[in-house]
């Protein structure tokens, strides 16, 4: 959990430059996460989302991640505004399925068709059972991700997130790091 989230915090700070605005991140229950013993957690400099550019780097096949487009859904389309009610943060769960040329992936992960079709396999499962879901995610796949504000995310990950319902399971989201099926907790 704790590599996932400081990948997508760098992302942030890598593609707007100096931080702006200080972000409270909740380390909770995660079994990986960072916090302290006492379940302290940790305070992090990040961009407000005003200043994500719709261009981030999804990861195609053997293609340069940074040089393809995170700011579509899986169907193509740009993804809408948050609506006005949208939450200001959310704590989810994610399960990750990798794909060659997403970060943080092997060389030998699978390519991105075949990673596809699992993670639509998967979210389908997720919508009755996450817990089984997740356990059939690659590394990284986490129960409770903790906090997350808005604004820290490409923006097909973050409306699918921001969107869902308390308790609801998303579809496959492709982000840079692979495929994303998200439950919101809270």
């Amino acid at each position: 959990m704790g590599l996932l989230l400081a990948g997508a915090i760098a992302l942030v700070v890598l593609r707007t430059g100096p931080a702006k605005t200080s972000v409270v991140v909740s380390a909770d229950a995660a079994a990986d996460a960072d916090a302290g013993p006492d379940g302290s957690t940790a305070t992090i400099d990040a961009a407000p989302s005003a200043d994500l550019d719709a261009s981030v780097a999804t990861g195609d096949g053997g293609e340069d991640p940074a040089a393809s487009d995170a700011g579509t859904l899986l169907d193509g389309e740009a993804p809408p505004a948050l609506a006005g009610e949208a939450p200001k943060s959310v704590t989810f769960g994610v399960i990750l399925v990798t794909y060659r040329g997403a970060q943080g992936a092997p060389p030998t992960a699978r390519p991105k068709e075949e990673a596809a079709t699992l993670a639509k396999q998967l979210a389908e499962e997720a919508k009755t059972d996450f817990k089984a879901a997740l356990q059939k995610g690659d590394k990284g796949s986490v129960e409770n991700a903790g906090r997350m504000p808005r604004g820290m995310l490409e923006p097909a990950p973050e409306f699918v997130l921001f969107s869902l319902a308390k308790g609801g399971v998303s579809e496959a989201v492709d982000t840079p790091r692979g495929f994303w099926i998200m439950q919101r907790i809270e």
